[in-house]
């Protein structure tokens, strides 16, 4: 009986060093895991964080990573629900499902538009084609600048006065929706930076007026339109807070207003979902 006992005890020994010794395998074989910060809604952007190192792609694009493991990516308007997420690292992989809330858009009517921003005569039609390939160029930057990983504040005081998505009807004929945060403040008004960034554009375009761009990162961007004053200049570095511009009512517009706009790139998103930000 006590050879018995030994040999049990000794089984019982060694299964439980070699449960040990799996046990810490598995906890040393960690998968790629990651963070997401935002909501994931029509529009909206997303700032991610994952190890160091990563390779992660959103519906296999590469995105680019910081070098403490950051992201960032959106969805537009009217994008498809589900999206998929996928985070490398050594030979482990994670796939994620995203999907997405469906949004409702209001349809706004303006009137009291200028005829020539309704329907433009044939002789501007070159300048707004030049206008929009200016824009689309800048808006391609990819920086390596993590201004976008800040907690933005709003670029102006004021009553929200339009909002993102909204259809647009322009004295009566229905045009394009509308992707900005539109806030009423009288011509003169301070714009301040709601991230720190580079200036990319600042020119006088036929539709939004005196028009400022700003890269935070990341191929992130903020548009500034129907501007009066612009207080910087291509390739400065501004900081978050500081005096850029001031509200007017340049280009397409019925009175003075800020129209801010957020781009991923070539993607049109909704500042008011940016994380963090704080709308009074």
């Amino acid at each position: 009986m006590k050879v018995w006992a030994k040999a049990l005890l000794l089984l019982a020994s060694v299964s439980g060093v070699a449960l040990a010794q799996s046990q810490t395998q598995l906890s040393e074989l960690k998968l790629p895991a990651f963070e997401l910060k935002g909501q994931l809604i029509q529009g909206s952007l997303l700032l991610g964080k994952t190890a160091p190192g990563s390779t992660v792609f959103f519906n296999n694009i590469e995105l680019p990573l910081s070098v403490d493991g950051r992201f960032v990516f959106g969805v537009g308007r009217d994008a498809p629900l589900k999206h998929q997420l996928k985070v490398q690292i050594n030979d482990q992989q994670l796939v994620k499902e995203l999907v997405f809330s469906p949004r409702e858009y209001d349809v706004q009517y303006v009137t009291g538009v200028a005829q020539k921003y309704v329907t433009p005569p044939k002789e501007v039609t070159e300048r707004i084609s030049k206008d929009n390939q200016r824009v689309r160029k800048v808006r391609e930057t990819v920086s390596g600048l993590v201004y976008i990983f800040a907690t933005p504040i709003m670029p102006a005081n004021g009553r929200i006065s339009g909002v993102y998505g909204s259809q647009r009807v322009f004295n009566g004929e229905p045009r394009n929706p509308h992707y900005g945060l539109d806030i009423a403040a009288p011509t003169g008004a301070k714009v301040i930076a709601p991230f720190s960034g580079k200036v990319l554009l600042a020119e006088d375009l036929y539709f939004s007026g005196l028009t400022l761009i700003v890269d935070h990162g990341f191929g992130i961007s903020s548009t500034f339109m129907h501007l009066s004053k612009f207080d910087v200049a291509v390739g400065d570095t501004v900081q978050q807070g500081q005096k850029i511009a001031e509200v007017g009512a340049s280009g397409r517009v019925t009175g003075p207003h800020l129209d801010w706009r957020i781009n991923w790139q070539q993607e049109r998103l909704d500042p008011a979902l940016l994380p963090g930000l704080i709308i009074p």
